[in-house]
């Protein structure tokens, strides 16, 4: 078996250290859409410098995209085809507001490898700290398929009751025919999202989006329409990767308000509402 779950899990963690400036962080937040219109406000606060304020999920590419689904695929105990690779999920806990330019120390570690019967699941722990502390914590799932069946944990479930009732918010969001060009130069070169020929033999019809582009665009959503445009009280996001996005199409996010946490869907709305992202919360002051 190509991932050897009893390595992947003895090894020791890696740590390295990354660094950002102001223009990383603004490609960021171009590559998940913001900047429309160019003159807003609204917007300048996530792409003009001399007002610029870090969105949290920038966690998830800082360092030119070191804690991603690639990133693992080096790890001790895993060597497998990246054409069977998903992202399957990602969970983001905030320590404090992101500077919007910094050095960190990163660790990542192998915490769970799970038989899902047609596939195998790593879960990827990053944890990032600089001089005055933490700064995040962030858990990738990653789906290897064809790689489980070997008789080993399943574990937990990730899925969770769907919000009653009906959506406090609902926005649609279009998703720029070039986008994955756009957000694969923060740091995520697989080529899923770009050369259509790979992605037919990933089983795909053509490119498709970075799931934690979506992720991106949805943290953007709630912030900017449930929580005043405030990056800082965003606490936690996390997300199960439920299907595909493919570029131009329009993403409808219904938002569900509660005490400290906001619950959310995703779904494609050409494509009957398909779900994109589930199992989706964003942890608020």
């Amino acid at each position: 078996m190509p991932i050897d779950a009893v390595k992947a899990l003895a090894a020791g963690p890696r740590t390295g250290e990354i660094s950002w400036t102001a223009k990383d962080v603004l490609l960021y937040h171009l590559g998940i859409g913001a900047g429309t219109p160019a003159t807003d406000p609204a917007e300048l606060r996530y792409t003009l410098e001399s007002r610029l304020h870090v969105l949290p999920s920038f966690a998830t590419v800082a360092g030119a995209g070191a804690p991603g689904v690639t990133s693992a695929l080096s790890l001790p105990g895993v060597e497998v085809d990246l054409a069977k690779v998903l992202h399957g999920g990602q969970s983001l806990t905030l320590h404090r507001p992101l500077p919007v330019e910094g050095t960190a120390t990163l660790t990542d570690r192998i915490t769970a490898v799970y038989d899902k019967g047609r596939a195998a699941v790593l879960v990827m722990r990053t944890e990032a700290a600089d001089t005055d502390g933490p700064l995040w914590t962030a858990d990738a799932r990653i789906h290897v398929r064809g790689e489980g069946g070997w008789g080993g944990d399943r574990g937990p479930s990730a899925r969770r009751e769907a919000p009653a009732g009906e959506p406090d918010r609902t926005v649609e969001l279009p998703v720029r025919e070039d986008q994955a060009l756009l957000y694969r130069l923060s740091g995520d070169w697989n080529p899923l999202h770009a050369d259509p020929g790979f992605a037919e033999r990933a089983g795909f019809e053509r490119p498709v989006l970075h799931g934690l582009c979506t992720y991106g665009m949805t943290l953007k959503t709630v912030v900017d329409t449930l929580l005043g445009g405030d990056v800082t009280r965003v606490r936690a996001c996390a997300a199960r990767f439920a299907g595909v996005v493919y570029p131009g199409e329009t993403l409808r996010i219904r938002m569900w308000r509660g005490d400290g946490e906001t619950r959310v869907a995703v779904s494609a709305a050409e494509r009957d509402d398909a779900p994109v992202l589930a199992d989706t919360t964003v942890g608020h002051s």
